[in-house]
């Protein structure tokens, strides 16, 4: 373990064994184990209600194509969270939103919280400065051009599920 602190007193952690979960960092002056923590995330499958298309983004300067996704604040819903995130970064409106799945990704590690979320007129997108570039794809061509990682996992599942 790498030299830690406690999040409530900054006491050192120190690691002690629990059954059926290993070793886990400990604070003595508290006397509670502290579970290591990760990110939490939300993804969504915008789509237009109008058309059935599926909105993809390219951001940070990197050419490929990937959800709407973001981080859930601290106190956040993760449903509160999914809308924030659609409005902030293309201004519009959901008008109905379905929990699909989680997965953990590692890279970031962070557990991804993927919806789908319906806007009733997609023609009324505003991208903000996150956004390099957007498109409204079919179903197929989503499927056809969305990034190889935990984006099309969830597309290729709410695709089968459709």
């Amino acid at each position: 373990m790498a030299e830690a602190y406690c999040k409530e007193c900054g006491a050192r952690l120190e690691e002690r064994e629990i059954e059926l979960e290993g070793m886990v960092p400990y604070c003595p002056a508290c006397n509670q184990f502290r579970f290591p923590q990760y990110n939490v995330a939300v993804s969504m499958i915008v789509v237009d209600e109008s058309t059935g298309k599926i909105l993809l983004l390219q951001q940070y300067g990197k050419p490929s194509w990937i959800l709407v996704a973001g981080y859930v604040a601290k106190g956040e819903s993760l449903e509160d969270a999914a809308i924030r995130e659609i409005r902030e970064e293309t201004g519009l409106m959901v008008s109905s939103l379905k929990f699909n799945r989680t997965r953990y990704y590692e890279p970031s590690d962070t557990l991804m919280c993927n919806f789908t979320a319906f806007v009733a007129d997609g023609s009324k997108l505003h991208a903000n400065f996150e956004i390099d570039a957007f498109q409204w794809f079919t179903p197929e061509e989503a499927r056809e051009n969305i990034r190889r990682d935990v984006a099309k996992w969830f597309l290729e599942r709410y695709l089968e599920e459709s």
